[in-house]
């Protein structure tokens, strides 16, 4: 199976996780990041963890990569200048939009609006008409459609969206709008409705259209730059980039589709947690992915992720499917401050990123941070990176000290205050995901990883009642893991818009299959083995007249046994267990969808040597830290030296190389057989 490399780039470090596939060893490296170039950071990463396996860059086969260049795109407002050309008497569709105002009442006054991606300006049209059932009503004119090409070159647009009405039932007029488009601006990425999204409801398909024009470029660059810096290095592996539902596309078709990876990021970490599940023996689980700028979490029920039919970026909200993730800027970078109006403490959103960093990190940083708040306090020792990484106690104490004078109270108080805030601060993140969609978060573990998850997953574990909090096997690069473990996978959709009751179990079956011939060839023409491919499908239904659907998952085997009704059984479960009520309203099948997916790599964990259930080999030394309201004794351990079965009363302390475990006052830790650190109330 060879090497495969999993990395994934956050705002403050740069993870990486290197394993071979044939003897299941591997290695991890954490380096910051570097904003302005990523591409440096990946490989300065790149030489030091081959340098640690003592392998050549040649001899990786697989490079995985987690990348936010698409989110920041979109976030900093640094999407190319897209032209949009749509069918005559629609040119306002991105103006118009849905009338939904985020916020409670009156939101609308204070609300700003967000400027479309496509300005009106960079809007033409065209002649030509298809009809709801993908017939011919008026034929496109070549020369009308060359005169708006010429305009919108004329006017410097760097890519096109080419979104007609009804496209997604006949995407003929598309495509010839396409190829003379490709004559006329040959370099410019040209992207077309009916292939990023051949679903109906024409404001969603052209905003997502347009979004993917609108990363292109920008993912096209950092993609090129990227493999140019590899091949310089010696990698000539192949590269796959993560998708925002957590599997893998090869690059190329990330550059033709950015749309489905702006949710990259925060993908690799529920997929990490996934394997650790799975080897673990837990199935439901919230994911609290705590890195340097922001917090991720998810929910994981029965080894199954909860996915979502939209991303959602900013204000941007595009129909691409993702892993329902929800992000809060709450890391451990996150910069405290006291507002001169309020006199109140805050901590987030902005963030002290990789440059400067927070003060203990000794680059120049000034302003308190919550891993100034954890170096206080005594959470986080002097030691880190495996000594490779010195922080400044002293500089961090002056900082929070700031905090402390601003409101009045002792140092240690101010930077408990901090902690006991941005636990808050992730704790509703993690209602949203889980009372809010209707599940108990007490029938869920909570796992914490990323740089300082681990340090946060016991205190937030006590606010949600979730039990055990879980410290996985190398937590800073589970996200790099989650990378490197996942697989290949593709989906297409297609409008369906009929009633259940006029609807043949054999005609979905038909459409199925064939949705899932296109989605197998496209796994194949990247290069995956048709035997290793396996394929899933989804089907949206809704009470007629509804405005929104709810995705079942199906099988072509099911649908021949159980047959429509089969279906309309599993919708009303869903829909009570969703809402608490059914209606009687007729039902109606709205949209299908067939998913590709490679083999998945059964890649098992390691199992620890059993030991007595006394962590006394693992101890590294006495330690005293704030807890309580009070000056706590407490023990720092080397994870590496910890043994299956080893008990850890709290407060206690676990260092590792790229993450610190913290173990509160009044709970008890216990390593489980593939060394996951597992806490629970005494």
């Amino acid at each position: 199976m060879g090497y495969r490399l999993g990395v994934d780039v956050g705002g403050t470090f740069t993870d990486l996780l290197l394993f071979n596939g044939d003897t299941g060893a591997f290695w991890r490296h954490k380096t910051p990041s570097t904003p302005h170039d990523s591409s440096e950071g990946i490989l300065n990463g790149v030489n030091a963890i081959c340098a640690d396996a003592r392998i050549n860059a040649n001899e990786i086969e697989f490079f995985l990569h987690g990348t936010t260049v698409a989110t920041n795109a979109v976030l900093e407002g640094k999407g190319a200048r897209v032209g949009l050309i749509t069918t005559e008497g629609y040119r306002h569709i991105m103006q118009i939009a849905r009338s939904f105002v985020p916020g409670g009442l009156a939101a609308w006054i204070i609300w700003p609006k967000p400027q479309p991606l496509a300005a009106l300006e960079d809007t033409v049209t065209i002649k030509g008409r298809m009809n709801a059932a993908g017939e011919e009503v008026r034929p496109i004119d070549d020369e009308d459609i060359k005169g708006a090409l010429t305009t919108l070159k004329a006017q410097g647009v760097e890519a096109i969206t080419v979104s007609l009405i009804n496209a997604y039932t006949n995407g003929a007029h598309e495509k010839r709008v396409g190829e003379l488009a490709r004559g006329i601006m040959q370099d410019v990425p040209i992207s077309l409705s009916h292939e990023v999204l051949p679903e109906m409801q024409e404001y969603e398909r052209t905003l997502t259209t347009v979004a993917n024009a609108a990363v292109r470029p920008v993912v096209g660059k950092y993609v090129s730059n990227l493999r140019e810096k590899l091949a310089i290095a010696g990698m000539a592996g192949k590269l796959s980039l993560l998708r925002s539902d957590g599997g893998l596309m090869s690059a190329q078709k990330a550059e033709e589709q950015p749309v489905n990876i702006l949710m990259s990021g925060p993908a690799g970490g529920v997929t990490g947690a996934l394997w650790v599940g799975k080897n673990a023996g837990i199935k439901n689980i919230l994911t609290l992915d705590v890195g340097g700028t922001s917090t991720d979490v998810a929910l994981i029920e029965n080894l199954e992720p909860r996915r979502q039919r939209t991303t959602e970026v900013g204000h941007l909200s595009v129909r691409a499917s993702a892993l329902d993730v929800k992000t809060v800027g709450a890391g451990g970078g996150s910069i405290a401050y006291v507002p001169e109006l309020t006199k109140a403490l805050r901590v987030g959103p902005q963030s002290a990123g990789a440059v400067p960093g927070p003060v203990a990190y000794g680059k120049g940083g000034e302003l308190p941070t919550v891993t100034d708040a954890n170096v206080v306090l005594g959470y986080l020792p002097e030691n880190l990176l495996g000594g490779s990484f010195k922080l400044d106690r002293e500089g961090a104490k002056k900082a929070v000290q700031t905090i402390a004078d601003a409101l009045g109270i002792d140092l240690m108080a101010a930077a408990r205050g901090i902690i006991d805030i941005v636990n808050e601060n992730m704790f509703g993140a993690l209602r949203m995901i889980s009372v809010q969609q209707g599940y108990d978060p007490r029938h869920f573990a909570l796992m914490g990883f990323g740089g300082a998850g681990p340090l946060h997953v016991n205190a937030v574990a006590r606010l949600m009642g979730s039990w055990p909090a879980i410290s996985p096997v190398s937590p800073g690069v589970l996200c790099a893991l989650g990378d490197a473990t996942t697989r290949m996978r593709t989906e297409t959709a297609r409008s369906y818009s009929k009633l259940a009751s006029q609807t043949k179990a054999d005609d979905l079956i038909a459409l199925l299959d064939e949705m899932a011939t296109q989605t197998r060839g496209e796994l194949m023409a990247d290069g995956v083995p048709e035997a290793d491919i396996v394929s899933e499908f989804e089907v949206d239904v809704r009470y007629a007249g509804q405005a929104f659907e709810v995705p079942l998952t199906i099988t072509p085997d099911v649908l021949r046994n159980d047959g429509i009704e089969g279906i309309l059984k599993r919708f009303d479960e869903e829909h009570l267990r969703l809402f608490t009520f059914n209606m009687e309203t007729p039902h109606e099948i709205v949209n299908l969808r067939a998913v590709a997916l490679g083999k998945a790599l059964d890649l098992p964990a390691i199992e620890l040597p059993k030991g007595d259930g006394n962590p006394i080999a693992a101890k590294m030394r006495d330690h005293t830290l704030w807890m309580d309201g009070k000056e706590q004794p407490a023990v720092i351990y080397d994870r590496s030296k910890l043994r299956q079965g080893d008990v850890i009363p709290g407060p206690a302390i676990v260092v590792e190389m790229d993450s610190t475990t913290l173990i509160e006052t009044g709970c008890v830790a216990k390593v489980d057989a593939v060394g996951n650190i597992l806490i629970s109330l005494a």
